[in-house]
């Protein structure tokens, strides 16, 4: 039954109640109820579509989960902001763009997770709703109560931060690991996951204590070092012999001691690759060997071609001294002692070239240089044998480093800092080695007019100034550091000085000889600041490869440096038994522009982060600038 009712509506309404009643053929009555009957039905329609009513409700239960939800992500993130801003420590200048390079790796794997989780439908935080929902409420209750009564401290937040990780961590499938590992830097992929276990790392089950490490660790790489040093000062001592009996030309004479250096430097990536896969005990004692044979052929050697095989082998053998002895160091030691123990080591070293003055020229009057290498042959044996039978090995590397053994190459030469330290390095480093392994003594005869005596004396003096300078330079980076004055700073400064006492000697002031060469001679040991500078720069795993590829750098410049020198002297003539004084400083002067050049380079993002307005170091501002510079 039916009934009849009057209603209001617009002009319009009844417009457009026409129109649909003439196109579907229905009373306008009939439409009217329908449209009633559908919206007055709580119940749902035909079709089983919900009703307003049940559709308030759905949005309202939804408003209620939604709520709850964001109380937990609050809490979370208020707990993790507390946790970090009174727990973390900060960290140095010196690691915040390291970690801000790592930071946006792992930001970009954090996205990468996020997009395949919702993708996916999966989200983590229902996941872990869902397991707290499931955990007793005594359980939670008590916990809450005993976190109410006493404050975390360092290691009880360790350990409870652990416990959740054990215990609320959903079980990862292997997209979630392969992701992970393709967001990581190249470098770091073959490590990721690995915990502790990085390339070579001591054993724990072998903790040695102070006075042990000193003497199974230090001292037998720091005497492997001290040969190095010998056996690359030495030339200046035996180049008188050398030239009178063999008849060598100065370009002859430098290309004959810079095989040392190219085969030094040559040796240098693949015996980096070698001490972060074997470790520094095995390495270190069979290139030792090469330094034995070469040192024999040298002292056995009639023409100018096996004096220069001779040379190369003793370069190659000797070429892991100090890569191996910096690879133990940061194995062994502790991260703030390693600029120390470099400084030591480098000391210890040095007085190599103490040896190679004085006493070895009391060896040349007694025995004669031929003798005298095969003595050093002798040495070389007998030190590699105790490196390789009382040194402590390590772990052997992870197999991903085995399929993959130059890994983490590309991310050390692809760099910018290492590009803005490697130049200076170079001719700074390389350039006083190259002057106190061969052209000092040259300076000294030629320009100064010193005789025999007085120019061992002047290497001796020098030898002890590269002693001394190691240790004082590592002592003094070390106390730096602990006022927030970083390793890069004193390198500048002791670069600024070493072309100013270069320009002394140039410009010949009225300076005591000994002053700028025994300059010269320390700023030999300033791998004590470079060193740590790159151990700041890259992680444990990567030490060996990227001193070597440093190594490379100081090398590679003081085999330039002597070849360079000498063949800008051999365009003078000798004037008596002397080359010009003009020789020498133009030879000098050229490699002084290159280390101008290379000392203005590394400075230069120094001076504009100085001059430009200081952003606060927790600032967005500041974390989106050192970003922005990791990403370009």
């Amino acid at each position: 039954m039916k009934r009849k009712i009057c209603v209001y509506v617009g002009e319009e309404l009844v417009t457009q109640l026409a129109a649909a009643a003439g196109q579907r053929g229905a009373t306008k009555s009939g439409l009217v109820g329908a449209a009633l009957d559908h919206f007055l039905n709580v119940t749902g329609d035909q079709d089983g579509r919900p009703g307003v009513d049940e559709r308030l409700a759905q949005m309202g239960r939804q408003l209620d989960q939604l709520t709850r939800e964001l109380k937990f992500v609050c809490e979370t993130v208020a707990m993790h902001a507390r946790y970090h801003l009174t727990v973390t420590p900060a960290l140095p200048d010196a690691a915040q763009s390291a970690a801000c390079r790592i930071g946006a790796a792992r930001f970009d794997e954090f996205v990468t997770q996020v997009a395949r989780r919702v993708d996916q439908e999966k989200p983590l935080i229902r996941e872990t709703l869902d397991r707290l929902d499931a955990t007793p409420q005594s359980a939670a209750g008590e916990h809450g109560d005993h976190a109410d009564r006493a404050p975390m401290n360092d290691r009880s937040l360790d350990a409870h931060v652990a416990a959740v990780s054990i215990s609320s961590t959903p079980p990862t499938d292997q997209a979630d690991s392969d992701t992970r590992q393709a967001g990581l830097p190249e470098g770091m992929q073959e490590t990721a996951g690995q915990g502790d276990q990085r390339g070579t790392h001591p054993p724990t089950g072998a903790r040695a204590s102070g006075l042990q490490l000193v003497f199974r660790v230090f001292l037998p790489f720091a005497a492997c070092y001290y040969l190095s040093y010998l056996f690359r000062t030495i030339s200046a001592l035996i180049a008188g012999p050398l030239t009178a009996e063999f008849e060598l030309s100065p370009s002859s004479l430098g290309l004959l001691t810079s095989a040392y250096f190219l085969t030094f430097a040559v040796a240098q990536i693949p015996i980096g690759v070698f001490l972060d896969r074997y470790g520094p005990r095995r390495v270190q004692a069979v290139v030792l060997v090469f330094a034995a044979g070469g040192a024999a052929l040298f002292g056995a050697s009639d023409d100018f071609l096996s004096l220069l095989v001779g040379r190369a082998l003793i370069g190659l053998g000797v070429a892991a001294a100090l890569t191996a002895g910096l690879k133990a160091t940061v194995l062994w030691f502790p991260k703030e002692r390693v600029a120390l123990v470099n400084g030591w080591m480098v000391m210890l070293g040095g007085l190599g070239a103490v040896t190679a003055t004085t006493p070895a020229e009391w060896a040349l009057s007694w025995i004669g240089w031929r003798d005298l290498f095969e003595w050093l042959a002798m040495a070389a044996t007998v030190i590699a044998a105790i490196v390789y039978l009382f040194v402590p090995d390590v772990a052997p590397a992870s197999s991903a480093n085995d399929r993959r053994p130059f890994a983490g190459l590309r991310e050390i030469y692809a760099d910018s800092r290492f590009w803005r330290l490697a130049p200076l390095s170079a001719t700074t480093i390389g350039t006083a080695w190259a002057l106190q392994g061969l052209w000092a003594a040259p300076w000294l005869s030629d320009v100064e007019g010193l005789d025999r005596t007085a120019l061992v004396n002047h290497l001796l003096a020098m030898a002890v100034a590269l002693s001394i300078g190691a240790l004082l330079l590592g002592v003094l980076a070390t106390s730096l550091r602990r006022r927030n004055i970083q390793p890069q700073a004193v390198f500048g400064a002791v670069a600024a000085l070493f072309i100013a006492m270069e320009v002394a000697l140039i410009l010949r002031w009225p300076l005591p000889s000994y002053l700028p060469w025994c300059f010269v001679a320390a700023v030999g040991a300033a791998t004590v600041l470079s060193y740590a500078i790159v151990a700041d720069y890259f992680p444990k795993e990567l030490a060996g490869r990227a001193n070597a590829a440093l190594n490379v750098f100081y090398i590679g410049g003081a085999f330039l440096v002597q070849e360079l020198v000498g063949i800008v002297i051999d365009h003078w003539s000798i004037e008596g038994t002397r080359h010009p004084m003009i020789a020498y400083q133009v030879a000098f002067g050229v490699v002084l522009a290159f280390q101008l050049a290379a000392w203005i380079w590394f400075m230069w993002p120094r001076t504009q982060a100085a001059c430009s307005p200081r952003l606060r170091r927790y600032s967005m501002e500041a974390m989106v600038v050192e970003v922005q510079q990791m990403r370009s």
